[in-house]
């Protein structure tokens, strides 16, 4: 089940932040951000303060049997200039040991639902252009490349803006 995360949430949502990067980017991002820079004892006031100031709304995947929260998103409107009628997937990830077993999918679903109940007509992520298990997870999900990019400066890495809609 998906849920709007409570700040209760923040160290299992700062521990599938770092066990997620640290799975999805091994080799796009050195190993001394993502396993130096890079802890869960560091994100942890970061998702809180998210969580607390509802920045943007902040999901999480858990488990309707085990109560394990499995995933995350945070999703909102789009802060790119030319894009402000857009929904914006600002992150997601899923903790590898639960990948390929459709959570991502079904955040994506509820992601573009909630954008559907805003009224708005497309969706946007960010994904770095290295990323090719998240470039080939959007494709798949009819999201497009329109060409936009920027440097993710967390670890100074290029990024492309998919776009559904």
């Amino acid at each position: 089940m998906i849920r709007e995360a409570t700040v209760n949430d923040s160290a299992r949502i700062a521990e599938i932040d770092v066990i997620s990067s640290r799975y999805a980017y091994k080799g796009i991002v050195p190993d001394e951000c993502l396993y130096n820079d890079l802890s869960v004892e560091n994100r942890i006031p970061v998702h809180k303060k998210w969580i607390a100031e509802k920045r943007f709304g902040i999901y999480a995947y858990e488990d309707a049997g085990t109560g394990i929260i499995q995933g995350m998103m945070g999703i909102g409107m789009s802060e790119d200039d030319d894009k402000q009628g857009a929904f914006e997937l600002h992150y997601i990830y899923v903790d590898p040991d639960y990948v390929r077993m459709g959570i991502g999918s079904e955040m994506l679903q509820f992601f573009e639902q909630k954008g559907k109940e805003k009224g708005c007509p497309e969706y946007v992520v960010w994904v770095l252009e290295e990323n090719e298990i998240g470039r080939n997870f959007y494709e798949k999900n009819n999201y497009r490349s329109d060409g936009k990019e920027k440097i993710f400066k967390r670890w100074n890495k290029r990024e492309i803006r998919y776009v559904k809609g």
